[in-house]
């Protein structure tokens, strides 16, 4: 290894070594495992930098004048890479053309990568795997392909070869894999972990670069297949969400209760809250003693009404006070207590409802796949001209707006129920997963709650962790029998290995959480914050 791969080992290991000493003497554990990305190979280390800018900026003006400067030192950083990691012996293009194709791939980069970075955003507050899942995968679609263009000068053209795919690959198990041991291993540990994996990071620069270089003349090369394979990764965040749904031999939760009788030793009467964009038609459920939650309240006969997706869209605000009607008619109709079984979105108002207008007769909460911290992060109303996110929230409306335009079941980021989870955040993010006095309680969380949230200690009540998908228990045997076994009154409670690992590994692809502390939206509300306490239900100030 020559002098110059040398210094392009230090500088990849400082780099990731400066930001992690800075959130660990910050205490913000839950952005440690984002520390190795500061060096990687782009477009990973654009998709880190672009991450913290759509999380904390409260202004366009700001948030541009961010833009341009993390543009130029990119710029700068790449050239410099690619400079340093060159072939001995092999002719280098001058630096001024290195600058200028530098500069014009930086910006299409991150042009490129942006929408990405703003979904792993949404993904922050939402709670939801498959959108985390639709940020992070179109980044390994489109790696091969933007790792080559700073070295090739046809770099619009061609496929990448098979071992520029494989060594982009080992980029992200890498990066993942650093990720994770920086967020498991004790405070300042996480600083020698960075280190370690910004030097890795160099060593796949150097390996990267020489691959692209060497490699024979790519298939296709007078074809535009990276404009190509750019367009297909813009299909991605529709194609997850298909796939999930499509995922065979799932549970829904409503369906455990609804479709007979409940069992004798189940004695309360239940509330079925379903989730986000379900649809109730009006069928009385098989037991008298169940009721399905409607998101539009009762009838003048008291019966719940039928509703629709977009129904389901109204705040957390309107959601708990239906319920609470709800409650109280059925408690007096079957003299009875009463349970609620939430999933998603229900989970969701049920909890909160505990929080806001608990019934006495109340007494056993059921979650299925809820949100377990949601609200990481913020972006103010339309008519705000500064606050936290401010661009996020604009890009997030105009991605929104084919769905919209489409029929889909939701109004954009700025309709009643997300704007509940952003205004309402500290609760969500330090509450909802905490016991209620007099209730019983359990959430089933399928393996994908594990990618929702930072690593830590995020649960205060039992959890049973299972395989399966948002909204979808693949276990319908098990997971029935727990849920009734729980209602007749029984401890239920399992935690896997695999789950912990599925939230250490996740740890370096979420975006950073806004400090709570650092919101005028949250002003108002006391509560200390999981991204830096690490777990949740600590007592407010």
């Amino acid at each position: 290894m020559g002098r110059r791969q040398v210094w392009l080992l230090v500088l990849t290991g400082l780099f990731p070594t400066v930001e992690a000493v800075v959130l660990v003497a910050m205490g913000f554990v839950a952005a440690e495992g984002l520390a190795p990305q500061t060096g990687a190979v782009w477009p990973y280390d654009t998709y880190h930098d672009l991450r913290w800018m759509f999380v904390y900026h409260q202004s366009w003006p700001e948030f541009l004048t961010t833009f341009w400067l993390v543009v130029l030192a990119r710029t700068g950083y790449h050239v410099l890479m690619v400079r340093l990691a060159w072939p001995d012996g092999m002719p280098m293009p001058s630096v001024p053309w290195m600058l200028r194709r530098g500069f014009v791939l930086v910006v299409v980069v991150t042009v490129v990568v942006a929408p990405w970075a703003v979904i792993s955003v949404a993904a922050s507050v939402v709670a939801l795997s498959w959108v985390l899942l639709a940020s992070l995968l179109p980044m390994f679609l489109i790696a091969p392909f933007m790792q080559r263009a700073a070295m090739v000068r046809v770099w619009w053209g061609g496929l990448p070869s098979v071992r520029l795919v494989g060594w982009s690959l080992l980029n992200l198990v890498a990066l993942t894999v650093a990720g994770a041991v920086a967020w498991s291993v004790p405070s300042w540990w996480t600083v020698l972990v960075a280190a370690v994996a910004g030097v890795v990071n160099g060593l796949l620069w150097i390996r990267i670069l020489r691959v692209a270089l060497l490699a024979p003349p790519p298939r296709w090369a007078r074809v535009p297949v990276t404009p190509f394979v750019v367009l297909v990764a813009f299909t991605v965040p529709v194609l997850i969400p298909l796939a999930v749904d499509a995922v065979p031999a799932s549970l829904r939760a409503e369906r455990v209760l609804l479709d007979r009788p409940l069992p004798p030793e189940i004695t309360q009467a239940v509330v079925v809250l379903a989730g986000y964009g379900s649809a109730y038609g009006g069928v009385r459920p098989d037991d008298p003693r169940v009721e399905w939650f409607s998101y539009r309240g009762l009838g003048p006969d008291g019966e719940p009404l039928p509703y629709g997706p977009t129904d389901t869209t109204i705040s957390m605000a309107e959601s708990v006070e239906l319920l609470a009607a709800q409650v109280e008619r059925l408690h007096r109709r079957t003299g009875r207590k009463v349970a609620l079984v939430g999933e998603s979105e229900g989970a969701l108002v049920a909890r909160t409802y505990l929080a806001r207008r608990p019934h006495p007769a109340v007494d056993a909460l059921v979650m299925f796949s809820p949100l377990v911290g949601a609200g990481r992060a913020y972006y103010p109303p339309p008519g705000a001209r500064r606050g936290w996110g401010l661009v996020t929230g604009w890009y997030l409306r105009a991605l929104f707006e084919p769905v919209r335009l489409t029929g889909g079941p939701g109004k954009g980021p700025d309709e009643p129920f997300i704007r509940s989870l952003l205004d309402d955040a500290p609760f969500y993010r330090n509450r909802f997963m905490c016991p209620v006095p007099g209730v019983r309680m359990v959430a089933f969380l399928p393996y994908t709650t594990a990618a929702e949230a930072p690593p830590g200690d995020y649960t205060g009540i039992p959890v049973f962790q299972t395989v399966g998908v948002h909204g979808g228990l693949l276990d319908r045997t098990q997971v029935r029998d727990n849920l009734v076994a729980f209602l007749a009154g029984a401890p239920v409670q399992r935690t896997r290995p695999e789950y912990t690992l599925i939230q250490r590994l996740t740890a370096g692809w979420q975006a950073p959480p806004l400090d709570i502390s650092a919101n005028p939206a949250w002003a108002d509300v006391r509560e200390p914050d999981p991204a830096f306490t690490g777990r949740v239900c600590v007592p407010g100030r």
